[in-house]
């Protein structure tokens, strides 16, 4: 476990000499590595102290090494103009050390403790490579709405620490049975996830960010929540009514977010807000208690972070090209960048859970555990399904089709370099579908 914490520390250094494609080709090195890394011997392996990794750690420290590559390969333009593309590779270090530690922890104050710092580098990174002056009002409100939910989880952890002596995940053998400790623990994992309600940061924070603080958002920041509560939920595993609450209103928010997607006209605010409709899924699929729902949410997670995040990059690039993400004046894309449009279509099919994409194995599972809970929810699931096809063509359509906008004077052709982000995102998102057996390896 200490091989990648110590590599990563030692290439805060390197950040300043100026190296941009070494640190790149050294991300990418280490997530090979880290890939190989597995064993398939035991439950938890690679204890030290108090690091730790399963099949559900593993993935999702695999997606964080992935994404940040990936974070580094779509931000070249920082490199060309030299905007401080030095501290912008010390941040992105920062951030992956704190990913890295949250999901690999077995003490929860030390998974709490990094769980928070990692907000701070995203929060840099949106107020410092941002587009435009409102970044600094959605950077304060990602930090409050995770911070004011956090501090109820604080004051749990000294509670627990207090009257069962221990904070080590192995050890936590034990069932918290009050609805105040419940939405203590878990209020901030809601935020993060986000849960209908309060998801309001999301949108902002995505719609303001740069493409790389875009992409760590939509690829790791929300499955933060996701892996707190696969974590923590064994402690509750009474609450059958609170389930059933949190349940609707995820199936109904996501649904509601839906139709809001087919109002937007910034493509970025619209990959953000399907990024909360994909989400509501997992989060009622964790709440269903199953094995399915378990499975499903993991599945469903990675899945997200690399569809999400290649949608992100997609829309990018028309904005490096269009000096806008307005859909109307993305129009037509088609006459000029046909090969372009073959990767949106490649990602916005895996967006709508077409096969073989991995969404779509999540989707099922997801979709068995929640009517296996509850038969009404079909309603809504059925909803959400039908209208998530919706609006990801009503994306797609709208970029690639039409007349081509008239106030385009110069254009240039996709690079190799951003052929080779997309690649890397949609690859592994339809290949690690062959693979669904490994899942047996969890719980």
């Amino acid at each position: 476990m200490m091989k990648f914490l110590f590599s990563l520390i030692f290439l805060m250094p390197l950040c300043f000499l100026g190296k941009f494609w070494l640190i790149q080709w050294i991300f990418l090195m280490l997530s090979f590595t880290f890939m190989m890394n597995f064993s398939f011997n035991f439950m938890f392996m690679n204890i030290s102290y108090f690091f730790g990794m399963d099949l559900l750690s593993f993935m999702l420290i695999l997606l964080s090494f992935w994404i940040c590559s990936l974070m580094i390969l779509a931000s070249e333009k920082l490199y060309k103009l030299n905007n401080y593309f030095n501290l912008f590779l010390f941040f992105m270090i920062i951030l992956m050390i704190s990913l890295y530690i949250t999901f690999s922890s077995l003490n929860l104050f030390v998974f709490y403790l990094f769980f928070e710092i990692s907000l701070i580098p995203t929060f840099f990174l949106i107020i410092g490579w941002g587009y435009q002056p409102e970044r600094i009002e959605s950077g304060v409100y990602l930090l409050f709405y995770t911070l004011l939910m956090s501090l109820p989880m604080l004051i749990m952890l000294f509670y627990i620490y207090e009257n069962f002596f221990t904070l080590n995940i192995l050890m936590m053998n034990f069932y918290l049975d009050k609805i105040y400790m419940f939405l203590c623990i878990n209020m901030v994992f809601f935020v993060k996830m986000p849960m209908f309600f309060i998801h309001l940061w999301l949108p902002k924070a995505h719609v303001e960010a740069p493409i790389s603080g875009s992409m760590i958002l939509a690829g790791i920041m929300l499955k933060l929540g996701g892996y707190g509560l696969l974590r923590l939920m064994k402690l509750f595993l009474m609450f059958n009514l609170i389930n059933t609450f949190i349940i609707n209103i995820s199936l109904i928010g996501g649904f509601i977010i839906s139709m809001i997607c087919l109002r937007q006209s910034d493509m970025k605010s619209l990959i953000a807000y399907s990024s909360v409709s994909h989400m509501s899924l997992v989060l009622a699929g964790i709440m269903t208690l199953n094995l399915w729902g378990f499975w499903g949410a993991l599945v469903m997670m990675l899945a997200h972070g690399l569809c999400s995040s290649g949608l992100f990059c997609l829309a990018n690039i028309s904005y490096e090209r269009v000096s806008s993400r307005s859909l109307y004046l993305n129009k037509g894309m088609l006459n000029i960048l046909p090969n372009m449009s073959f990767w949106w279509f490649l990602l916005c099919s895996s967006n709508i859970a077409a096969p073989p994409s991995m969404n779509l194995m999540g989707e099922i599972m997801l979709i068995n555990s929640i009517v296996s809970f509850d038969w009404m929810s079909m309603i809504f699931l059925s909803l959400i399904s039908f209208f998530s096809s919706v609006y990801t063509l009503f994306l797609y359509s709208y970029s690639q089709h039409g007349a081509l906008y008239s106030g385009l004077f110069s254009f240039y052709q996709g690079l190799s370099r951003e052929y080779l982000l997309l690649f890397l995102h949609w690859f592994p998102l339809n290949i690690l579908i062959l693979k669904g057996e490994y899942l047996s390896l969890w719980i």
